[in-house]
């Protein structure tokens, strides 16, 4: 193409597409986060379980790996730049139909809504992401990715907000116990008139996501020349590439658990019964704010992509322990956070659920360069690859759910970021090495 820029340029040139693609970015934190106010909303107007409201995150994630590989051909087919527009056409449609979700108040089209939308993100999250890596060099790779991190997660900690204000004003006390005692014909009316609260706000979703399409359809964002890897030929597919693969997986237990700690605070507050527990997706997202902004100021100056990765899987690990053995009530731990800041203070595990985001930061940053190195002309499927990881947000809080459900604990269920810690950790000091299987 004669507008294709190669990976690697320089700041100038780059500039224009970082501002463009951080747009996008800020997008995909708003409509993505919007999940974790939305999950106990749905949960008291449609009277469902932990395990059923869950399945927000299993319809919004699992669109990711549905629809990773078959958008990575379109792109290839429509170029990176026509992606991202088609992409937020499909963002377009799964508003509206939120807006007739809502008025129905009927959960099926809520998840319908939810996929559509996760399938729009879907094709530009495989467009967006290799083209912050390729932009610049590789070793910074990390400190671009995590200025669109901090852009991301700064619609995370405005959205909750946001929501609570629009939605949930002149609701005080609105729980499940409260609908259920009052008469039926009361109960229902106030179920649709919160339902359909819902209208206005993703009619202006709509509104600005068609602006957006004008913006990227018309703007300059060139397309990237990617150069071929030595070795591309000898190779006749991305699953002969253990980097990113594994990357892939790493992804899916990152993804997994850090839409545990966004979406399920909500969830956890409500039932110990804090107040504004709309809200409190707002403290995981400062959390990974902050952990952006170390990327954005060390990474690489004052350490590697490596070692950023290795420090937050340990320190996830660490926050696993301190939820699962932690207080139900604020003690010392929380008290320390909080009770200098005027912010209200959280119960000791919840607290550590918040820190959950600091903890994980840093490994959406650090997994994309190291999985991408070397892919050449394998690169948009390596992308799709690493964006099916995506559906660990799907099954992971899925599982969460059910360990909840069956335990009668949602503390206890935050064991199963174990495990997924464990093979980011992995991942970190072996697998993002493996040039081959054997």
């Amino acid at each position: 193409m004669s507008n294709a820029v190669p990976a690697k340029t320089g700041t100038q040139s780059s500039f224009l597409p970082m501002c463009i693609i951080g747009v996008l970015f800020f997008i995909f934190g708003f409509v993505t986060w919007l999940n974790g106010s939305l999950i106990p909303f749905l949960q008291i107007i449609c009277e469902l379980s932990e395990f059923q409201a869950l399945f927000v995150t299993f319809a919004f994630y699992i669109a990711y790996t549905v629809m990773a590989l078959p958008m990575s051909y379109l792109l290839r087919r429509t170029g990176y730049k026509n992606g991202m527009a088609i992409g937020l056409g499909l963002m377009v449609a799964g508003a509206l139909l939120f807006i007739v979700a809502a008025q129905s108040a009927a959960y099926p089209l809520f998840l319908t809504a939810l996929f559509v939308l996760g399938s729009g993100l879907t094709i530009l999250q495989t467009a967006s992401n290799p083209y912050v890596v390729m932009i610049g060099s590789r070793e910074s790779a990390a400190m671009r990715i995590s200025i669109m991190g901090l852009i991301n997660k700064g619609a995370g900690v405005i959205v909750p907000v946001l929501f609570t204000a629009m939605v949930l004003s002149g609701f005080e006390g609105f729980t499940a116990d409260h609908l259920a005692a009052l008469p039926e014909a009361e109960r229902e009316a106030r179920i649709s008139e919160l339902s359909n609260r819902l209208v206005m706000p993703y009619l202006y979703m709509a509104a600005v996501l068609l602006g957006l399409i004008g913006l990227v359809k018309f703007s300059s964002l060139p397309e990237l020349d990617v150069p071929e890897a030595p070795d591309e030929q000898a190779k006749g597919n991305i699953a002969h590439f253990p980097q990113v693969v594994l990357g892939a997986v790493a992804l899916f237990a990152y993804v997994g658990v850090e839409v545990i700690a966004g979406d399920t605070i909500g969830l956890y507050g409500s039932g110990l019964g804090v107040k504004n527990f709309a809200a409190l997706t707002s403290y995981t997202m400062v959390f990974m704010v902050v952990g952006y902004i170390i990327g954005v100021t060390c990474i690489p100056r004052f350490f590697s992509q490596e070692t950023a990765l290795k420090g937050s899987a340990i320190a996830g690990l660490l926050c696993i322990v301190g939820i699962t053995l932690g207080s139900q009530e604020s003690t010392a731990i929380a008290d320390l956070l909080w009770g200098w800041s005027g912010i209200p203070v959280l119960p000791d595990s919840v607290t550590f659920v918040a820190m959950m985001g600091l903890a994980h930061a840093l490994v959406w940053p650090a997994v994309w360069p190291l999985a991408l190195e070397g892919l050449g002309k394998f690169t948009a499927q390596g992308s799709a690859l690493l964006i099916m990881g995506i559906a660990g947000g799907a099954i992971i809080p899925l599982l969460f759910g059910l360990v909840a459900d069956i335990s009668g604990s949602i503390q206890s269920a935050y064991w199963i970021g174990i495990p997924c810690y464990g093979f980011i950790l992995f991942y970190a000091f072996k697998g993002h090495k493996m040039r081959s299987w054997s």
